[in-house]
Formats: structure tokens, sequence, C-alpha cells
């Protein structure tokens, strides 16, 4: 079997480069594509991707691939936070999502559909703020003010809502499915119709369940279903 010749270091160093920039045009482009969308279903959408122009550029050589791909993932996992999750709504060109915003205050803003997907929200101030349809999918909201708050259609799936202060704030369509967590919060006055609920969390929340929502007029119990 005859081997190939090796490369000179100029050729190598050329080599290097054009792999880098490839590398880089690929990663922008994607980062810019999938970065936005911010969920591992978006990632894996656009691994799979690149996955096929890097067999175009590299052909079969499984080491080659394997390693690209590696330094791609890592990139569109650890992206700058400004480039991969980029928050929604009106809240200026602050980034809200997938961010450590423990203790910010945000008390009577309007947020409507602002996306704090992943974020860290602990001891964070939304008390009277307008926050429909709002995204708190699997956020940290452990000892978060939301009295008061207009949370109607705002997503808590996953979200850890523990010893959060719920008082007064309607929840109406909200939604609460995977393992949310309302342990330890104060639910007097809360709204919650027409939010799904598991069993044991609609059982765990009727034990704490009282008063009556000053906005809608409906008694905490009744929306829960309690029996």
């Amino acid at each position: 079997m005859q081997l190939m010749p090796k490369p000179k270091p100029k050729q190598q160093q050329q080599q290097q480069q054009q792999r880098r920039h490839f590398f880089l045009s690929v990663v922008s482009s994607f980062s810019a594509q999938h970065g936005a969308k911010a969920d591992n279903i978006a990632n894996a959408n656009a691994i799979t991707r690149i996955e096929l122009i890097t067999q175009q550029r590299f052909g079969d050589s499984n080491f080659a691939r394997a390693s690209f791909l590696a330094l791609v993932s890592a990139a569109l996992v650890f992206v700058h936070p400004a480039l991969a999750f980029k928050g929604g709504g009106p809240y200026g060109s602050e980034v809200t999502r997938g961010q450590d915003l423990s203790g910010k205050d945000f008390s009577a803003k309007t947020l409507i559909k602002q996306d704090f997907k992943t974020s860290i929200l602990r001891q964070a101030n939304f008390k009277g703020a307008k926050l429909l349809g709002a995204s708190f999918f699997d956020a940290d909201l452990t000892g978060a003010d939301l009295s008061d708050a207009d949370l109607r259609g705002a997503d808590f799936s996953l979200a850890n809502v523990t010893k959060a202060n719920l008082t007064n704030a309607n929840l109406e369509g909200a939604l609460a499915t995977g393992n949310t967590s309302f342990k330890g919060s104060n639910i007097t006055g809360a709204d919650f119709t027409d939010v799904p609920l598991r069993e044991d969390q609609r059982e765990y929340l009727c034990k704490a369940a009282d008063g009556v929502n000053p906005t809608t007029g409906n008694a905490t119990r009744d929306t829960l279903l309690c029996k």
C-alpha cells in the first residue's frame, strides 16, 4: 500500500485555515437560524443538517466528521447568550431568555408574550405585571413575587414556582404541564381557571387554596375544582 506524502507545513497551514473558515461560516449560519428558537429539537435538527454538509465536505472520514460535529454541537450549546437566546416581547432589546435575572424588578411592567424560557428568576419581582402569554418554560421562579400579575395563557411548563407569591394572580388558561412545582407558594386569591394540572398538583394546591380573585371574582378553590 502506497503511503500518501505528508503535506508541507505551508499546505498544512492553508488546510487548517480552510477548515477553520468553513467551520465558522457554518456555525454562524446555523446559530443565526436555530439559536433564536432555543430548544433542543431545533439544535438537533441543525446538527443533522450540518452532518450532511460535513459528509459532503470531508467524505466518509469518521474521525474528521466526529471532530467537526463535536465542535459544532458545543458551539450551538455554548454560543453567546445574545445569539442563542433572544428574549422576545416588549422588554426593550435586553435578553431575558436563558439569563440569570435573580432579584430583577419587573413590577407593573407590560411584558406580554415575553420570553423567559430557562431563566433564573429567583426572588424576581413581577408584582402587578402584565404577562399575558409569557413563557417561563423550565424557568426557576423560586421565591418570585407574582402577586396581582396578569398571567393569562402564560407557560409554566417544567418551571420551578416553589415558595412564590401568587396572591391574587390571574392564571386563566396558563400551562403547568410536566413537573411544574408550586410547593410552598401563596395562592390566596389566585385564579387557576382552565389550568391543566396533574391530580397530585391539584390536590396539593387545594390544601392551601383560599380567597377570591379581585379581578375575576372567582374563588380559588372553585377554579382548582377542589372537592
